[in-house]
């Protein structure tokens, strides 16, 4: 593979669409956890309404590249207007890269875009969706740092990447009105926990550039079954 495309990648996840910096802390990925009982009603994932952006970069903040992926299917169930458990499906062969994000002259968006897809990445073919699975939900923690406005749950979920499940715990608001309940967080992983290492070998320079971080931006809207 050609270094120009090395340097022009960022290591992908899934964020929100703007630049600058990394706005979070990177979320520590711990082992696999049980999933939380679905208790009260369920409510049905609008595939069309619920989204993930994802934001990577390389290292220092640099260069940073975002897109969207789009979220497949999935439930929510909600007790006493609380959000008890549920999970959601990513569909990583729809994995996009906004143009607007690659902006030097020799590169192409659509380039970045098919080097995601392959192995060194999410190898999408072999690895056609992504899970997260929630295993606890529990009240925000009275001034707790969070990217998002109005945040009042801890989420924790199993989050399953290239078939490997790590559980990781993020700030979020949870609102639940009438019969539609919706998601929004963000947070950042270390994609390397999850076995994608390409661009991780601090013997190559070029590759040594891409951040092993990854922001995820978590939109998701359900209406009650």
């Amino acid at each position: 593979m050609k270094k120009f495309s090395v340097i022009a990648l960022a290591s992908l996840g899934l964020l929100m669409a703007s630049c600058g910096d990394k706005k979070t802390d990177t979320t520590t990925a711990t082992q696999e956890q049980g999933v939380a009982e679905k208790k009260g009603n369920l409510f049905a994932v609008d595939s069309v309404a619920s989204k993930v952006n994802w934001k990577a970069f390389h290292k220092g903040g640099f260069a940073p590249r975002w897109g969207t992926l789009a979220v497949s299917t999935g439930e929510l169930a909600i007790a006493e207007n609380q959000l008890t458990s549920g999970d959601f499906t990513i569909d990583m062969k729809s994995l996009k890269v906004d143009p607007a994000s690659v902006t030097e002259k020799d590169k192409k968006f659509s380039d970045l875009e098919a080097h995601l897809k392959n192995a060194d990445f999410f190898d999408v073919e072999k690895n056609p969706t992504a899970d997260f699975k929630i295993t606890k939900v529990e009240e925000l923690v009275a001034g707790a740092t969070n990217p998002v406005e109005g945040a009042n749950k801890t989420i924790s979920g199993n989050l399953t990447l290239l078939g490997k499940t790590m559980n990781v715990s993020f700030p979020a608001k949870v609102d639940i009105v009438d019969k539609t309940a919706t998601i929004k967080a963000q947070f950042t992983v270390n994609r390397s926990d999850w076995g994608i290492k390409f661009g991780t070998t601090e013997t190559d320079p070029a590759e040594w550039m891409i951040s092993k971080d990854i922001e995820i931006a978590v939109d998701v809207k359900a209406t009650q079954k």
